[in-house]
């Protein structure tokens, strides 16, 4: 075993010696084809820019330009060596079906990314929620591969187009406008009318609100302890939750003021179950 690990060797000294300068000449063509990559990104990045070319569509063609160079860098390399690309690609070939096992998940995200590109679910600068495993985040980037998410909590998730593509996704700012829905229970000796009013007033009071006269006030159900009053008033996408948490916390502060009270789960005891427990 040794003298053939030791022949296998010698073969390979001497065949790196033959092939030296070709050696060389492929790790140069390697790295200027790098180099090249990077370049050639930067100055489309640049006319995008300009031109202000869609996020989505800028990131995905630049994505695959990158991808396309060091393919042909790789390619090119190789033809130095002395190795022929037919002789690649029938070894290639040859294993084809192995091959293409272990591509599947790269050539189903490849699918997936030009699906994106041409049917555009979402964008760049999208909000959305990949409604398989919940994840969701602002779409920072749509690559060749992946589709990066940035979280509410400063994350990034990178999620195979592939898994966008073959599950719901849902979008919240591919619309101008999004509802704020918001339910609050009052006590049951609360004046409807009074609620009704102090609900309106508090989103007058907030400029963020489109057309506050014709948002939605009413009851919405009748809980084990109190009435349930629900809301729907329209906002920019952009505010939706800045605007909601100001509306939840000027709610409380407009039923203090009023007197209104917001129930919460408690235990009642009588006389006679004391007696009873007793």
């Amino acid at each position: 075993m040794d003298d053939y690990f030791k022949e296998q060797a010698d073969k390979l000294i001497n065949w790196a010696g033959e092939k030296a300068v070709q050696l060389l000449l492929a790790v140069i063509i390697f790295f200027v084809g790098i180099k090249l990559a990077k370049f050639v990104v930067n100055l489309l990045k640049k006319i995008f820019d300009r031109k202000n070319v869609e996020k989505t569509v800028a990131h995905f063609t630049l994505s695959l330009v990158r991808w396309t160079i060091y393919v042909i860098t790789f390619i090119v390399s190789i033809s130095v060596v002395g190795i022929q690309v037919t002789s690649l690609v029938t070894l290639l070939g040859s294993a084809g079906i192995t091959l293409g096992f272990a591509l599947q998940g790269s050539l189903s995200n490849l699918a997936g990314g030009i699906l994106i590109l041409l049917v555009k679910p979402f964008k760049v600068g999208d909000y959305i929620l990949e409604n398989h495993s919940k994840t969701e985040g602002v779409v920072d980037s749509i690559d060749i591969f992946y589709t990066k998410l940035r979280t509410i909590e400063n994350k990034v998730v990178v999620i195979p187009n592939g898994t966008l593509t073959n599950n719901s996704v849902i979008n919240f700012t591919a619309l101008d406008q999004r509802i704020i829905l918001i339910n609050i229970g009052v006590d049951y000796g609360s004046d409807l009318n009074k609620v009704r009013e102090t609900l309106l007033k508090v989103l007058k009071a907030d400029s963020r609100v489109i057309d506050p006269e014709q948002s939605k006030i009413y009851v919405d159900s009748y809980g084990s302890s109190a009435i349930v009053f629900g809301l729907r008033a329209y906002v920019a996408s952009s505010e939706y939750w800045p605007c909601r948490w100001a509306i939840l916390e000027n709610i409380k502060t407009a039923f203090d003021e009023e007197g209104i009270t917001i129930p919460f789960a408690q235990v009642v005891v009588h006389e006679a179950d004391k007696m009873r427990l007793n």
